[in-house]
């Protein structure tokens, strides 16, 4: 593990080509990582000192369950009401510098690799305490009660020391950081990460009903989207709508990490007038 990318705005030079990897269909969309530049940068209500590319948001006909922040908080900011939506639930990834977290009047502090659930309804608060920027992933989704199922608690954790679960028949060369159990229904979305060691590889293309979100950590790959092969590396971001085919080898020559978002465990919505 080599670190976390992140993103550094700015702006290219006047002299740099237009032509990017940037590509938005209807089964999927990738956001390369020359495009997190100042000008598509996003502020919000309520938080001071803070920047955010807001890379992922539901979209009728496309992903329709989460919203995905990258945050880029200065030392000294953050906010006492970060979101107003008491239905929303929380994941928040750090990868570079040191927040204060609070959620129902706990304190925590996270650097990078720290991970935390922050529960709907849940009164938190965070707050930018390095010496330098905070920044994370933050992503939301409305949670979806279930009947006999409590709502999950609040948890904070670090990366750095879970253990990497092999997929089984691969030896470790694809391997998943899971920071739920998948046998807990309470939840309804996971945020994990997924490693790649060199020539490791989703030998199969996966087609399933979950949407996901997937930022590049570290490294490169080339990942299968729909019918077509895209390379990708640090800093990039994958968004797939449900249903939409999926498959990777990571060519080394490190590992290839991604933030991994996915919706689990809920019945699937009917629509009709009865709805």
């Amino acid at each position: 593990m080599t670190g976390y990318h992140y993103p550094k705005g700015g702006l290219p030079a006047q002299t740099s080509l237009m032509t990017q990897r940037a590509v938005f269909t209807p089964a999927y969309c990738v956001i390369p990582r020359g495009c997190f530049s100042d000008i598509v940068t996003s502020f919000l209500p309520g938080w001071e000192k803070t920047r955010l590319w807001l890379i992922a948001r539901p979209m009728s006909g496309f992903s329709e369950t989460f919203s995905q922040y990258v945050m880029e908080v200065e030392p000294g900011g953050g906010s006492d009401a970060p979101d107003a939506d008491e239905q929303a639930q929380h994941v928040l990834f750090v990868t570079d510098g040191l927040i204060t977290l609070t959620i129902d009047g706990q304190g925590h502090e996270l650097d990078a690799g720290g991970y935390a659930y922050i529960p709907a309804g849940a009164a938190w608060t965070v707050l930018a305490e390095g010496a330098g920027p905070a920044r994370f992933h933050w992503l939301r989704k409305r949670y979806e009660d279930a009947p006999g199922i409590a709502r999950p608690g609040a948890f904070v954790t670090n990366e750095k020391t879970l253990k990497p679960i092999a997929m089984p028949g691969t030896n470790g060369a694809w391997a998943t950081t899971r920071f739920v159990d998948p046998a807990d229904l309470r939840h309804d979305m996971h945020v994990n990460i997924v490693t790649f060691q060199p020539g490791g590889s989703i030998p199969f293309e996966e087609t399933h009903v979950m949407e996901h979100g997937l930022f590049v950590l570290e490294g490169k790959a080339v990942y299968k989207l729909n019918q077509d092969w895209v390379e990708v590396e640090a800093g990039d971001f994958m968004w797939l709508r449900a249903y939409c085919p999926q498959a990777c080898y990571a060519a080394g020559p490190g590992p290839f990490r991604y933030l991994l978002y996915k919706d689990v465990n809920r019945h699937a919505k009917l629509r009709g007038p009865w709805a």
